[in-house]
């Protein structure tokens, strides 16, 4: 028989797999996260946060994403005669994922919304937006987080500010002016500094006297430089009248002539995760830029933007937690072993509940945090965005990995998209701010303001005498301050405490009885190990996993 004519036939029928998970809306899919939205102010919107779950659930989740990542943006240094081009080539599938995000505000609602809260609904949207895609977070953040900074410089903002805060993208290299939008980057850290940007060498020249608002000449390099195709940045740069505290600048990419500024890109950072978006080396020799702010006065200036962005850090790590609780629950709940549906299983219930709690706390941290924005509650803020940056950053890795090992070796094939979201799993812990970083911003911001502390714990008491577990962690978090011997050395576990407190509080006053227990039980009382899946015993863990198993419509 030739090979032809030979029969053809399955060798097997598929079964036991689970159904895709997307399409879906990622909004009305998720109790947590429209509870949340709902008790932090954000019901007004919830139509509109329905119809974003819907959009993002589809197409940008099913392919959008993945595209994003698989085809990474390429460097154009020169054009094929050798003029400086210092451009930066994305496939299609970013500038869509950009331009649905500006559509839907999530570059500008707080500043263009003024009679209703906002941010707690851009939180909502990018909780949603950052389990699709988590890299075009980046550019989109610092735009958001750009606007409260250069508002330090009246007639820079009256000029960026509404082109900043457009619902519209346009990713060609143009004028914004032409554009009608834009987009924004910073550029701080060097290579022998890091996180200490005092260290900086970057020197500005003054155009015609400098000073808040003047004109000055850039030199120097920046070893990180965030989304480089952005349209501004803001430069830290030393200036000869204040050699070792640095100055802040906006730095465009095209001249108020048309031309393009200096910006000289060296290379784009090949990173673990991240892989949609383009970060960079850049050198400027000649780069044109205004002072934003007083001179010397750079780092109060930029953190206005960094406290934003840390935010969107905490909002990020959320996202990662959520989407990585989606996919074990929804996979155990569909895939069966030794006669019964994984997610029946005793011990994987354990794992799957333990994970869904965690996700929970964070997104309750998250929205509770963005409240406190929208109602511009600065002692809350001002610590609670260090404490929350340190903790729930810090938990996604492991809790990724936990989710990854729930799928078995499918969860370690890339076309699960588990592996993409491992990957970029501890950025957040590093971006804007190591967990050092965070854990002594904590210290220097009870060492400045010590007010700041009774108001955190004015709101951790909001849920006094409601579990007694949570009453006796409280009592033992204001002991760490009692004795302040060592307490750099200490500073990770008391911001450890923070958190915990906070999600606890969060969650005894708002959360279902049974997440609440558990929490208090695992992580205040301490019953339970150091590994996901350790939850002790008399929990109702079938009713957490189901609260966290996606909604499908």
């Amino acid at each position: 028989m030739s090979v032809a004519e030979r029969p053809s036939a399955a060798t097997h029928e598929v079964t036991n797999q689970p159904p895709p998970l997307a399409p879906l809306n990622l909004f009305t899919s998720d109790r947590v996260l429209q509870e949340a939205a709902e008790r932090e102010g954000a019901g007004w919107a919830r139509q509109a946060l329905v119809e974003a779950g819907e959009s993002w659930g589809g197409e940008p989740l099913l392919e959008w994403g993945p595209q994003a990542n698989e085809n990474p943006p390429r460097l154009k240094v020169v054009d094929r005669y050798g003029h400086r081009l210092d451009e930066v080539e994305f496939h299609p599938s970013w500038h869509e994922l950009m331009r649905l995000s500006s559509e839907g505000g999530l570059n500008s609602l707080p500043w263009t919304e003024t009679e209703r809260p906002a941010h707690v609904v851009r939180a909502a949207g990018a909780i949603m937006t950052g389990q699709v895609e988590a890299g075009h977070g980046c550019p989109m953040t610092m735009t958001f987080a750009v606007v409260p900074a250069l508002r330090a410089q009246s007639e820079i903002a009256a000029e960026w500010e509404p082109l900043l805060t457009a619902p519209a993208y346009d990713g060609r290299l143009i004028p914004a002016s032409e554009k009608g939008s834009a987009k924004a980057g910073m550029a701080m850290t060097e290579k022998q500094g890091g996180s200490d940007v005092r260290a900086n060498t970057t020197v500005a020249e003054p155009v015609d006297g400098g000073g808040a608002g003047g004109e000055y000449l850039l030199r120097g390099h920046k070893w990180f430089c965030s989304a480089p195709m952005c349209d501004m940045f803001l430069v830290l740069a030393q200036t000869e009248d204040h050699p070792t505290r640095p100055s802040c600048f906006h730095v465009p990419r095209i001249l108020p002539d048309g031309s393009r500024n200096v910006f000289r890109i060296q290379r784009l950072k090949e990173k673990l995760g991240d892989r949609s978006n383009a970060s960079s080396e850049v050198e400027f020799d000649g780069t044109w830029g205004r002072m934003v702010g007083e001179p010397g006065r750079g780092v109060p200036t930029i953190i206005e933007m960094v406290g934003h962005t840390r935010l969107d850090c905490i909002i990020g790590s959320a996202a990662g937690m959520r989407w990585a609780v989606a996919n074990a629950t929804w996979h155990t709940a569909h895939r069966a072993a030794f006669g019964k549906l994984l997610a029946e299983q005793p011990l994987m219930r354990n794992v799957l509940a333990d994970i869904a709690i965690e996700s929970e706390a964070a997104t309750a941290l998250a929205l509770r945090l963005a409240r406190a924005y929208d109602e511009d509650d600065v002692a809350l803020r001002r610590l609670g965005t260090a404490v929350g940056k340190y903790w729930v950053c810090k938990r996604l890795p492991g809790l990724a990995a936990e989710a990854m090992e729930c799928l078995g070796g499918n969860g370690f094939v890339e076309e699960s998209g588990m592996p993409r979201l491992f990957r970029q799993s501890p950025l957040n812990s590093i971006w804007e701010g190591s967990g050092n970083v965070n854990a002594l911003d904590v210290l220097r911001a009870l060492a400045k303001q010590p007010e700041v502390l009774a108001a955190y714990f004015d709101e951790l008491e909001l849920a006094g005498g409601a579990d007694a577990r949570l009453d006796a962690f409280i009592a033992g978090v204001r002991d760490e301050f009692a004795d302040l011997d060592g307490v750099e050395v200490r500073a990770r576990r008391i911001v450890e405490k923070l958190a915990l407190a906070w999600q606890g509080s969060l969650l005894v006053r708002g959360a279902p009885a049974e997440v609440a227990d558990a929490f208090c039980a695992s992580r205040l009382a301490g019953d339970a190990g150091l590994a996901y899946g350790t939850l002790p015993r008399g929990l109702d863990l079938a009713a957490i996993v189901e609260r966290a198993t996606p909604v499908a419509a």
